[in-house]
């Protein structure tokens, strides 16, 4: 656990991680060869890449908590650390991450690089707005060190949503929140969106502190409102046995320690174990704690895309399936329009609800801009759509894109996309976006954007 005490040593062994492996990349060929990519262990990216040649960077050395300064409110960790291991120690000295990410596995700087939120983000807004600083590693070598108002502020302003393509996070400084040890949960039944999404809007108007909703059909919606408190009367356990998804319709109101309130998610993946047999009391039980996580399903799923069992599956009985993996963001004005669309063109429930507003205005951050003053809705939703007759590649997927773009919001980049580059560059601020890379990566060491998160180059 970091102490003021051993921070210096911390930082020192960080910085002699950081010589060792700038000296590695610069004697490599990386400007004459495949382009730079991220070698990592584990990835919470939901699209598939082409087999096209890469040199990969392996930067699993850097997974550390640098130092926690409670007094100041902020705590630096290293861009492979997952959530996981930050919280674990934070939570002793009573801060956590001002957003938590509901997956354990998901790491800070793929969560800064790519986009990630929490059931406070109405308040706080994404991961990437509670960044302070980072130091960023370029193709070429060079460590730069980024903050608002610095001579690197551009970078600092469109690293995030740039998925690996402007230089890789090796340490970030982000802001810390004070917590209690449990959280009181209330969640209320809806059966018409248009209340659902009113009293939404309402408890977040109030400062709640964590505010999300799922939504289980047309004439069924929960909107959960949780409060940080000192102390609970119960706490339920979701970790084994209980399924919190489930207890959703069952408990009004509900407690949980503030480390499994964090993790509530986790366990079930939301609600994707059901795919994988998991919700099953005999196979949970079976599986123990250890095992029932995002880490052990998306194990099973990336073994499952590799030999495509469950598509074989699926041509044999002669069905046609789309994966339909997405997050998306769209005013909470026209969130009741959206839903209306999912449940009429996608029809894959449940689906997860949750508010986020950008704490400034306007947002700074170029490459997924949010409009000022304006509160969205994000939607989560994750499984396969069936038919009986093959459609084009991305069928589903593009007729979401396309309704997303025309309600005025934007789509999370960490799945199959399939815009076309006009509409890709209007979206994500490209003609910014075409400048860092002249400046950062003159030499087009690392891939583009579009070309990444697109054409999965």
């Amino acid at each position: 656990m970091p102490t003021p005490s051993d921070a210096p040593e911390r930082l020192a062994a960080h910085v002699r991680r950081c010589e060792a492996l700038q000296l590695r990349l610069r004697a490599s060929e990386t400007g004459a060869g495949a382009p730079l990519r991220l070698h990592k262990r584990a990835s919470n990216l939901f699209r598939e890449r082409s087999g096209a040649p890469r040199q990969a960077l392996d930067l699993g050395d850097f997974t550390h908590v640098l130092e926690i300064n409670t007094s100041a409110g902020w705590v630096d960790v290293e861009g492979l650390c997952t959530y996981e291991a930050l919280v674990a120690e934070t939570l002793p000295h009573g801060v956590v991450p001002a957003v938590v990410p509901q997956l354990k596995t998901i790491t800070v700087g793929g969560a800064v690089s790519g986009i990630a939120i929490e059931a406070n983000s109405h308040r706080c807004g994404l991961v990437h707005h509670t960044l302070l600083a980072l130091d960023v590693l370029l193709p070429s070598g060079t460590l730069v060190h980024c903050t608002p108002d610095n001579a690197q502020q551009d970078l600092y302003f469109g690293f995030p949503n740039s998925y690996g393509t402007l230089g890789y996070a090796l340490r970030l400084r982000l802001r810390t929140v004070q917590i209690k040890p449990f959280v009181r949960l209330e969640h209320l039944p809806f059966s018409q969106p248009q209340a659902f999404f009113a009293e939404l809007h309402a408890r977040c108007a109030r400062g709640v502190d964590f505010v999300e909703g799922v939504v289980f059909g047309a004439q069924q919606q929960v909107l959960s409102c949780a409060t940080f408190v000192d102390a609970a009367p119960w706490h339920s356990d979701y970790g084994l046995e209980h399924i919190y998804y489930r207890s959703l319709l069952k408990k009004p109101i509900d407690f949980l320690r503030t480390e499994d309130y964090l993790w509530r998610w986790d366990t079930d993946w939301f609600w994707c174990s059901k795919n994988l047999g998991a919700q099953q009391p005999l196979l949970r039980r079976l599986l123990g704690r250890q095992n029932l996580n995002s880490r052990t399903y998306t194990r099973i799923m990336r073994w499952n895309a590799r030999w495509g069992i469950t598509r074989r599956w699926a041509r044999w009985r002669g069905h046609f399936t789309e994966a339909v993996i997405q997050d998306v963001e769209v005013p909470v004005a026209v969130a009741a329009d959206f839903l209306a669309f999912l449940l009429r063109e996608i029809g894959i429930l449940p689906i997860w609800v949750c508010p986020v507003r950008a704490p400034v205005s306007p947002d700074p951050f170029i490459l997924y801009p949010l409009l000022p003053d304006t509160l969205y809705v994000n939607f989560g939703f994750w499984d396969t759509v069936t038919t009986r007759e093959p459609l084009e590649a991305g069928h589903f997927n593009r007729r979401i894109e396309a309704e997303v773009i025309r309600l005025g919001g934007i789509k999370s980049l960490y799945s199959d996309s399939f815009f076309s580059r006009e509409v890709f560059d209007r979206a994500y601020g490209q003609a910014q976006y075409r400048r860092l890379k002249e400046r950062y990566d003159p030499q087009a060491q690392l891939l583009g954007l579009y070309e990444k998160c697109v054409l999965r180059a």
